[in-house]
């Protein structure tokens, strides 16, 4: 029996997901549970594990294709037996043979409307050689196959590819300067008769590979691509759908202080991790959030959620960009296993190891600048919730006690809040709160 692969959907809020790599060929058998595929989700990678055993029979969707969730992007089944009729129109690319691989990949399909073209025609080949193809406008019947029964892999079209390069007509003197320059005659587009590509096209292709290398010299640019678009998709979505108000308020640590020197070596010895001040304002702002439920919600359409768990989520700053690992029940947990839980979802975060259920269910987020040089700041809130936390440094400051001055630690925190959800007291009951438990940190213990 034929059974669909599905893009699955990973998350509440996903709608669609990234094909980073297929692990399977078209015609390999597979066993159920067995890695299946990679997707990019709004949020991580993961890879995706067959839910059947059978013969990977159609691969729909290829590689960097985003597809939306219950999309079929496969079928697998007994080795012999027919999918369902696979008829799509594809857009095709002109092949112009001077046009490099790595243009090629860089190509965006939906540009080229109107032409198309069926790459399938009963043609054995991998999935990355029918997406080349596909990128260049090749077809594949003109490709000889290197693979078993005649099977195209990609290295194939990339030979073809080269093979039509090799016909690449030129003047004698273009040929010459050409060389005398080592410019690639490739990368050339003649405006001779039939395309030859002349001293002219030659000369004009040197001076703008100049001007581009003096632009290069002065400017550095990065694309804005991956998780790094997915935050700032989400981060402008955020800013501009919620009325953002942020409240600031300062803390003194001296107590929080001795108490975590206190069961620095008790923590470490029982879980093998150092308590820091991370988990201790985990720990306050949750015993706040139970005493304030209405900032421990969100909005979802017309109504207001009131999440009956207090699940907070750590802002990590990850290679790929941030990162936002949740802790559940936190309420409930000790300062020991909430240090474990917070240093071993930090450390999956940097390394890109979240699994979907550590990522999802967030009711709060803190976001800890106090690493840095940095007193206070606005966080942006992580919708659907209601507000965020952002902390400052600790750092001593001079401040009245008692009819005198004296050099406190102090620690600054942020409070966003949205507004449409949270009126301005109520916010700042719940970080009055915060600031008491913080300052007399042994009332976590009751």
């Amino acid at each position: 029996m034929v059974r669909e692969v599905l893009m699955p959907k990973l998350g509440a809020a996903m709608e669609n997901g990234t094909i980073i790599k297929w692990f399977k060929n078209e015609g390999e058998f597979v066993e159920a549970g067995d890695p299946l595929l990679e997707v990019m989700t709004d949020k991580i990678n993961i890879e995706v594990e067959a839910n059947v055993s059978g013969t990977l029979l159609k691969i729909n969707c290829i590689e960097e294709e985003t597809v939306p969730v219950n999309q079929v992007v496969g079928y697998i089944g007994d080795a012999n037996e027919k999918v369902p009729g696979f008829v799509q129109q594809q857009q095709v690319i002109d092949f112009d043979a001077n046009k490099s691989m790595h243009e090629a990949n860089e190509v965006d399909a939906s540009c080229y409307e109107g032409k198309t073209y069926n790459l399938e025609n009963k043609v054995r080949r991998t999935p990355a050689a029918r997406k080349l193809a596909y990128l260049l406008g090749i077809d594949l019947q003109l490709v000889k196959g290197s693979g078993l029964n005649g099977r195209i892999h990609r290295s194939d079209v990339e030979k073809f590819v080269e093979s039509e390069k090799q016909q690449i007509k030129t003047t004698p003197l273009a040929q010459k300067m050409a060389q005398e320059n080592q410019v690639d005659l490739t990368q050339i587009v003649g405006t001779g008769v039939l395309g030859k590509i002349n001293r002219n096209d030659v000369v004009t292709h040197i001076q703008r590979n100049e001007e581009a290398q003096e632009v290069s010299n002065t400017t550095n640019t990065l694309k804005i691509e991956g998780i790094r678009k997915v935050i700032a998709q989400r981060m402008t979505q955020s800013a501009k759908t919620a009325p953002h108000v942020t409240i600031v308020s300062e803390v003194d640590m001296t107590e929080a202080i001795v108490l975590r020197n206190q069961l620095l070596p008790i923590v470490e010895k029982q879980t093998g991790y150092r308590l820091s001040y991370t988990e201790i304002i985990v720990k306050a702002v949750a015993l706040s959030l139970r005493k304030h439920p209405m900032i421990n919600a969100s909005l979802q359409g017309e109504y207001i959620t009131l999440h009956s768990q207090v699940n907070i989520g750590l802002a990590v700053a990850a290679p790929a960009g941030l990162i936002v690992p949740v802790v559940k029940n936190v309420d409930q947990k000790g300062l020991a296993l909430l240090t474990e839980e917070c240093k071993e979802v930090s450390s999956l975060a940097r390394n890109g190891k979240l699994s979907v259920d550590q990522m999802a269910g967030g009711t709060f987020t803190i976001s800890n600048l106090g690493m840095y040089a940095v007193d206070a700041f606005t966080p942006i809130i992580n919708q659907p919730e209601s507000a965020i936390l952002g902390v400052g440094r600790i750092h001593e400051k001079p401040v009245g006690v008692n009819g005198s001055i004296e050099l406190r630690p102090m620690m600054t925190l942020s409070l966003s809040f949205d507004h449409r959800i949270i009126d301005g007291a109520p916010a700042a009951a719940f970080l009055t709160d915060l600031k008491m438990i913080l300052e007399n940190p042994y009332q976590m213990m009751i």
